[in-house]
């Protein structure tokens, strides 16, 4: 693992996080919050997978491939899921969650 492929792996989590936070919040706003729930629980569920892999990421720890590999199935989980929502939060989010869910998988290898 280099430190370019470790930075754009971190920068990928730390963007995916910001985004799941937003994301959830912004649901939490919807109209219809109960046809959201899904997505918020994901989002969250996303945002802490994000935190863990960013500070392990950070402090170099050997366990970073199963990090990314665990992060990358709940950015995976979250991308699907917001990914059915026509909310432009949502579709940011999936956006985010996948590209992180790429750049883990591709740190994990």
């Amino acid at each position: 693992m280099t430190s370019s492929e470790l930075q754009v792996c971190l920068d990928a989590c730390l963007r995916c996080l910001q985004a799941c936070e937003h994301c959830a919040s912004a649901c939490l706003s919807e109209p219809d919050v109960g046809m959201m729930v899904a997505c918020i629980r994901l989002d969250r569920d996303c945002a802490d997978a994000c935190t863990f892999t960013a500070r392990l990421l950070m402090r170099g720890s050997e366990l970073h491939a199963e990090a990314c590999r665990v992060c990358a199935e709940a950015c995976d989980r979250c991308a699907a899921e917001c990914g059915r929502h026509g909310h432009e939060h949502c579709q940011a989010c999936a956006r985010a969650c996948r590209a992180c869910a790429d750049a883990c998988r591709a740190l994990a290898a």
